[in-house]
């Protein structure tokens, strides 16, 4: 397969200009970019912004040799309508939409595409998102590594197999707002016990950020940090008690399982 030139991001939504942005920040020359948006103002805001062609959704994937489906799953069929017949054997589709299967992609593509499924999360709009990776049936590395080094420019990438997709959905795709619902509720607590909700706030999201940057540079598990903030007897222990106590671990174990559930049913059309 020839080295991929031209990316085509069709769907200038939130995701889709991440990516765009992303790629740019990255390197990546705005000659070798297009994105595919049907709306007048958005095509000239997007022109003007990153430097890209704004072109008609037909017109970036017949012009590209890797095109990335950054819409909704309810519109992915009728894109597919649209563009299905303009796709050549020798591109590489990528599809960031929940939910879309890579046998439903490829059923209204020509034989023999590859098409990689990406389950992204929203981080990757600050250049710390998590994305994994599944191949299509007709999918190889060198297709995965493309796929790998589009998704790179906002975060970080790893292959997962399709099966596993609904798991990966309920854990980083849906995981910021576990994250985000957290934090809100320690910030209500917060005032609740007297701080000014501005105070409340700057603990709490600084808190978030040293806890996430000891785990990711230390390597520790989670346990053995938890473990060090414990001592006996301490507010921590008193405080760990209660979320026990609540059953705080059980609900997300469940909260998890019925984000997976609900991938799973999307995934079959319900």
């Amino acid at each position: 397969m020839s080295p991929v030139s031209t990316t085509a991001i069709i769907g200038a939504g939130v995701m889709g200009e991440t990516l765009l942005s992303g790629l740019v920040r990255a390197g990546r020359p705005p000659a070798e970019l297009l994105v595919g948006e049907k709306r007048p103002e958005r095509a000239r805001e997007l022109e003007e912004k990153y430097a890209v062609s704004v072109v008609s959704n037909l017109d970036a994937t017949k012009r590209a040799d890797t095109i990335a489906l950054v819409v909704k799953p309810q519109d992915m069929g009728a894109l597919l309508d649209e563009i299905g017949p303009a796709v050549r054997p020798g591109q590489l589709v990528v599809s960031l939409a929940a939910g879309i299967t890579t046998s439903f992609l490829e059923s209204r593509l020509p034989d023999g595409v590859p098409v990689v499924r990406v389950m992204p999360n929203t981080p990757a709009l600050v250049d710390e998102g998590m994305a994994a990776i599944a191949p299509g049936s007709h999918c190889d590395d060198e297709h995965l590594a493309i796929a790998e080094g589009l998704l790179g420019a906002t975060g970080q990438v790893l292959r997962v197999p399709e099966k596993q997709m609904d798991a990966v959905t309920a854990i980083s795709g849906t995981g910021p707002a576990y994250v985000f619902f957290v934090v809100e509720s320690m910030i209500e607590a917060g005032v609740h016990l007297g701080l000014p909700r501005a105070t409340a706030t700057e603990l709490v999201v600084q808190t978030l950020v040293g806890s996430a940057k000891m785990l990711r540079e230390t390597g520790t598990h989670p346990t053995v940090l938890r473990e060090q903030v414990t001592s006996p007897g301490g507010t921590t222990a008193a405080a760990l008690r209660e979320l026990e106590i609540h059953k705080v671990r059980a609900a997300f174990l469940a909260a998890m399982e019925a984000a997976r559930n609900r991938s799973a049913e999307l995934a079959e059309g319900s």
